[in-house]
């Protein structure tokens, strides 16, 4: 299985618009995706940002492509999600699950 983890960072007024678009748009394209393992999102409070850590699971990286492209390392941003943070990675990591507990 393989994590891909990405970060992103909201002003406080917009975070739980992102909360909500990940919640709601984020996981409906997720869940049409083959492949697509499970997600999870941490929220922690950064100073006057939140700092938001999508970690999302895939069987293999052909899974990855399917949501994400040939350019699987670039993060996958929509619009409503640029509006709602005031930056984020542009790059995305990913890793194989070790261990599962």
């Amino acid at each position: 299985m393989i994590a891909r983890t990405w970060r992103g960072w909201a002003p406080a007024e917009t975070a739980d618009d992102y909360q909500r678009h990940y919640e709601t748009e984020v996981a409906r394209h997720l869940r049409n995706v083959p492949g697509f393992q499970g997600a999870r999102l941490l929220r922690r409070a950064d100073g006057t940002e939140v700092e938001f850590t999508s970690i999302t699971f895939f069987t293999d990286l052909d899974a990855v492509r399917g949501f994400a492209g040939e350019s699987y390392e670039h993060a996958v941003l929509e619009d409503d999600a640029r509006r709602a943070l005031s930056h984020w990675d542009d790059h995305v990591s990913h890793a194989e699950v070790a261990v599962s507990l």
